[in-house]
């Protein structure tokens, strides 16, 4: 029995674990997927999720973000390799990196949306100093993963401990 369990751990006859999550550790599902999402305890590679903000997605307002068609292609492949070059500087301060792969996840299931609300305040000096506050909201869609593989498992353990709680482009990084 354990051997037969074994055999289909992670496939399509597995009706326990979910097959596209231990795959690609995303899942069409979502939160609704009716298998467990069994995250490993350790590992060389991190997913930063939705980590990657093109440029053309931030520029379109829209709840339902779609690319802006208007941007030039080359800002677009200026601004990914800043960010390549920002994110493999930072990630190599861990350990030696194997490999660094940027997504694009433009599928409903794999993407995120966010509202960014901003407060802006002044002073009214009619109303003695009475705070005057701007609201303003901004929508974008993250849309890339980043899986970034180290060598030695304890140099990923050591990026993930570093990077909880830091902030990129004004989000959290994990």
């Amino acid at each position: 029995m354990a051997e037969h369990l074994a055999s289909i751990f992670g496939t399509e006859k597995d009706r326990v674990n979910c097959p596209f999550y231990f795959k690609i550790g995303a899942c069409r599902h979502g939160d609704r997927c009716s298998r467990l999402h069994t995250k490993p305890t350790i590992s060389p590679t991190l997913c930063l999720s939705n980590m990657y903000q093109r440029p053309d997605m931030l520029t379109n307002p829209a709840p339902q973000a779609q690319p802006n068609p208007n941007l030039d292609p080359a800002h677009i492949q200026e601004h990914f390799e800043d960010f390549y070059q920002d994110l493999f500087e930072e990630l190599s301060k861990y350990g030696h990196i194997e490999s660094l792969n940027i997504c694009d996840n433009l599928a409903d299931h794999m993407a995120s949306i966010y509202l960014s609300v901003s407060f802006s305040f002044s002073l009214d000096k009619r109303k003695e100093n009475y705070p005057i506050f701007k609201k303003t909201n901004f929508v974008c869609k993250q849309v890339g993963n980043v899986y970034v593989q180290f060598r030695e498992e304890e140099d990923a353990a050591n990026a993930l401990r570093n990077l909880t709680g830091r902030f990129y482009s004004g989000f959290f990084i994990l």
